[in-house]
């Protein structure tokens, strides 16, 4: 039993400061802020957007994505539908796609004019049984076709009247043979003629014009995406990595416990390759365990998020700060990552989270309210907010609950641990990660750090008082 004499201190961000040191760092602009998510995984920015319903689905993720950072969407739906928010980011800016949306000649008109609105893609590729490639239809193929019965072959461009290339095929030569030939698509082909890919000159432009952006070896936008520890979790992680997920983020609250290991060991032996993160844990032991289960990185975090309860409905957790030092310290020696997720309260605090030894960064309450993040506008006293709540507040579970039958106990049954808010609307989500990127930056320069590795190198904390905090803050005046 403890006693008052052994209970040690613990410091959230607030409790802190980084100490100003002399730098030869000119100018922010010189600093270089990529790190790994794992170490097989490299950004450009240490930010990850939640995995919660109201912050990331693949419009969030693509956009995480082509800032430099990674979305990872949330598992608050059917696998089906999880898959499909995958797949929109993985099909968005590689410059080859292996995987191309595909028909069959018998098929009617109708079905392709509704899957281009559906799919949100312009064309077809026409395959027949055994894969081989017959020809190409696209929206101005059949945007003025009155007969919508007749047959794709009726109306789709011809192998012979087509522009293909060989596997392997570099974007270079793709982009002389679009130039020559004044088209847009290429169908990457086999040499018995079987359908291996197809390049275009949007995933082309897409892919050049951000340079900074997350791409795997093929090009494509990187995602996460999160799996549960009971039920279909082996299923849904076995879809979500054949869609393109690049990691898997084990989703419980307390990652600790004997279903969240034992989940994360059996997707360790069932994907050996996977790139499996777990969490959450806020301990020296806990960061232990996930790693003997078989984690690439830990998610640090027990309740210091803007709409989690878990601390007050619970009376658990550790302050942030601390649960981060004290997590890295337990992962060095390793090449398990740290990710500092929640109670960045202000941008300030991201420094101080990677200046702790956090490697990555996973932020919410930030994200949401963009137009990138799920949900819909509400405009109330002409002013526009978005719904964001926790993943175990009331709403949240009760929607689960309805949407997978798991309401059988009733309403009263519910112990939420999180909160739902209306936030302000903040339009686009790249321009809050520009402005957090230019506070890290400013850090590291005030710090003599031009990488986040010299950054935690060179850190030196100071402790303060509340006065001290007080003080941090703008203070006596009435800002505009």
């Amino acid at each position: 039993m403890p006693t008052q004499s052994n209970i040690p201190l613990a410091l959230a961000y607030d409790d802190v400061l980084l100490v100003p040191q002399r730098s030869r760092i000119k100018h922010r602009a010189d600093t270089n802020t990529a790190t790994y998510l794992t170490s097989k995984i490299k950004l450009a920015l240490p930010f990850l957007s939640a995995n919660m319903d109201t912050v990331t689905e693949s419009q969030m993720a693509i956009a995480m994505a082509r800032a430099g950072g990674l979305g990872v969407i949330h598992r608050f739906m059917t696998i089906k539908d999880q898959v499909k928010e995958v797949d929109k980011v993985a099909r968005f800016e590689g410059f080859f796609i292996d995987n191309p949306y595909t028909t069959h000649p018998d098929k009617p008109v109708r079905h392709i004019i509704e899957n281009i609105a559906l799919n949100g893609v312009s064309s077809y590729l026409v395959v027949d049984q055994k894969n081989k490639l017959l020809g190409l239809v696209s929206r101005r193929d059949v945007i003025f076709e009155t007969d919508h019965s007749q047959k794709v072959s009726q109306v789709m461009t011809p192998l012979k009247s087509l522009i293909t290339v060989p596997p392997g095929t570099t974007k270079d030569k793709a982009k002389k043979l679009f130039a020559k030939y004044k088209i847009e698509k290429l169908p990457v082909i086999k040499r018995d003629g079987t359908l291996a890919g197809l390049i275009t000159a949007k995933s082309i432009e897409n892919y050049e014009l951000q340079p900074l952006a997350t791409k795997d070896e093929l090009g494509r936008l990187r995602c996460g995406a999160a799996v549960g520890v009971v039920g279909d979790y082996l299923e849904r992680a076995g879809a979500l990595l054949t869609a393109g997920a690049d990691v898997l983020v084990v989703d419980v609250a307390h990652g600790q416990n004997a279903a969240s290991l034992e989940a994360i060991a059996a997707l360790r032996k069932t994907y050996h390759q996977a790139q499996i993160i777990g969490g959450n844990v806020a301990t020296p032991q806990g960061v232990k365990d996930l790693i003997k289960a078989g984690v690439d990185a830990v998610k640090v975090g027990i309740g210091p998020g803007g709409i989690c309860s878990t601390r007050m409905v619970t009376g658990v957790g550790v302050p942030q700060f601390t649960a981060v030092m004290q997590c890295t310290a337990a992962a060095k020696g390793t090449k398990v990552k740290v990710i500092a997720d929640g109670g960045t309260n202000y941008a300030g605090d991201i420094a101080k989270a990677l200046a702790a030894g956090a490697s990555t960064i996973m932020l919410a309450g930030w994200f949401a309210g963009t137009n990138e993040s799920p949900g819909e506008i509400i405009v109330r006293n002409n002013r526009k907010f978005k719904v964001h709540r926790g993943s175990a507040s009331f709403s949240s579970q009760v929607d689960r609950g309805a949407r997978t039958g798991t309401l059988k106990n009733g309403l009263n049954t519910i112990v939420p641990e999180g909160v739902e808010s209306l936030i302000e609307y903040k339009g686009g989500v790249s321009d809050i990660i520009y402005q957090l990127l230019g506070s890290l930056r400013s850090a590291m320069s005030y710090c003599n750090a031009t990488t986040i590795k010299e950054l935690q190198q060179n850190a030196k904390f100071v402790r303060i008082t509340s006065a001290g905090f007080r003080e941090s803050k703008t203070h006596n005046v009435d800002e505009i």
